[in-house]
């Protein structure tokens, strides 16, 4: 049984990590982009939409406006501390995890699942046109519940 010295310790804010962590990414941690972070990352790997973002941050009492987390969102995403899924063009998701895989996309549901990068395959791709490179590739299965 822990003692009351031990039970009594709060947990170490994440504050100061991600503080660090957005000055490496070369953006200035304000009271916003950190409180954002803490909700982004404070768990495991997740994909979220804006509107997701801005209703977490209102339950948790983080007072900012849908552009600014439109805003965050993107710088994050720009520094490499976020993926962009595009599902169409009005509708994107930031990914937590920024290794190379791929998602479904359930239609019904709008969420989007993990697929690890060895189970797709690609016989070939194609050649990118001059003068520029393939960075990496995006795969999307949209899948919806099957049909009774």
């Amino acid at each position: 049984m822990p003692d009351r010295e031990t039970a009594a310790r709060p947990v170490p804010s994440r504050k100061p990590c991600l503080t660090a962590v957005l000055r490496m990414a070369g953006l200035r941690p304000t009271r916003q982009r950190v409180a954002l972070a803490e909700l982004l990352f404070a768990g495991p790997h997740r994909h979220v939409s804006a509107e997701q973002l801005h209703g977490e941050a209102s339950s948790a009492d983080v007072n900012v406006s849908l552009a600014t987390i439109y805003n965050t969102l993107h710088q994050f995403h720009e520094a490499g501390l976020l993926r962009e899924v595009a599902i169409d063009a009005s509708r994107s998701y930031f990914d937590t995890d920024t290794s190379d895989h791929h998602h479904f996309y359930v239609e019904d549901e709008q969420r989007m699942i993990d697929i690890p990068a060895e189970s797709v395959e690609f016989k070939a791709l194609p050649k990118a046109p001059d003068g520029m490179e393939v960075s990496h590739v995006d795969v999307v299965i949209r899948v919806r519940r099957a049909q009774a």
